[in-house]
């Protein structure tokens, strides 16, 4: 047995390397598959759907708030992986009576990064996590850069929700120099008002496709709505922390040189 303290400052005992690995976070899935673990990851969310090729070797638990718990004690693994964000403190306390949980904790690009170095050290891929931190550092220093505009990130609609404040996407925005005006609310994902949209006096509003699927229809009711705002449809998948941090960096400079983002 294996002792570790997660970003909750919570102990875990758990068998050393893991064979039998529940991971509840989808980004986090999709990074310990390039991590070189593969048959390890026996059991994952409906909403772990990268990478599309190896997903499905590992069985379908529910989703990461609503776990199927008959499923889980059918694998009865040795680790189960959650993070804060995307799950409940209840299911970690259901979960924490029966398996190790190892709870990780991302709000920013370094909690990434961090996250990536204790994936590796925990799953016993320390050589795969350093390589892959290495290839984000360096690829992130090309990141666009935007000179201080204005920007709501919209999560959802009816009602309106937008990334605030302590999130892994407000941090990124930050990083390429975007204003977001939102942190100032109590709420990490706080609802808002098109008054509020208005107030905020927006360069840009980005419609993520993910969670709320926003398509082009929604260009034109928000340019109606907020007719001094540039409204875009971006990628939400690109917000991921983890791997896809990997793929970020050249489709931001797309979307900047496409979108003329200055």
């Amino acid at each position: 047995m294996r002792k570790v303290v997660d970003h909750l400052q919570r102990t875990i005992h758990y068998r050393f390397p893991p064979q039998q690995i529940i991971s509840l976070a989808p980004a986090i899935t999709n990074t310990m598959y390039h991590l070189n673990i593969n048959k390890e990851i026996v059991g994952r969310t409906r909403f772990c759907i990268h990478p599309k090729d190896k997903v499905d070797q590992a069985l379908n638990i529910g989703g990461t708030k609503d776990i199927k718990l008959n499923r889980i004690h059918r694998l009865n693994p040795d680790l189960v992986i959650a993070e804060k964000e995307e799950n409940t403190k209840e299911i970690v306390e259901q979960l924490e009576q029966y398996y190790p949980v190892y709870v990780f904790e991302v709000q920013s690009i370094a909690d990434a990064l961090r996250m990536i170095n204790d994936l590796g050290n925990i799953i016993h891929r320390q050589k795969e996590a350093h390589q892959l931190r290495h290839r984000i550092n360096e690829l992130f220093k090309e990141l666009p850069k935007i000179q201080q505009k204005r920007v709501a990130y919209v999560i959802w609609k009816r009602p309106f929700m937008v990334v605030g404040k302590q999130t892994y996407i407000n941090s990124l925005l930050n990083e390429m120099g975007f204003i977001n005006p939102f942190t100032t609310f109590d709420s990490r994902y706080p609802e808002v008002t098109i008054e509020d949209l208005k107030r905020a006096q927006l360069d840009y509003i980005f419609l993520a496709t993910e969670p709320y699927p926003f398509r082009d229809e929604d260009i034109s009711s928000m340019k109606e709505m907020l007719p001094n705002v540039k409204p875009l449809i971006v990628d939400g998948e690109m917000f991921w922390y983890g791997f896809t941090m990997t793929q970020a960096v050249s489709y931001f400079k797309d979307l900047f040189r496409d979108q003329s983002l200055k």
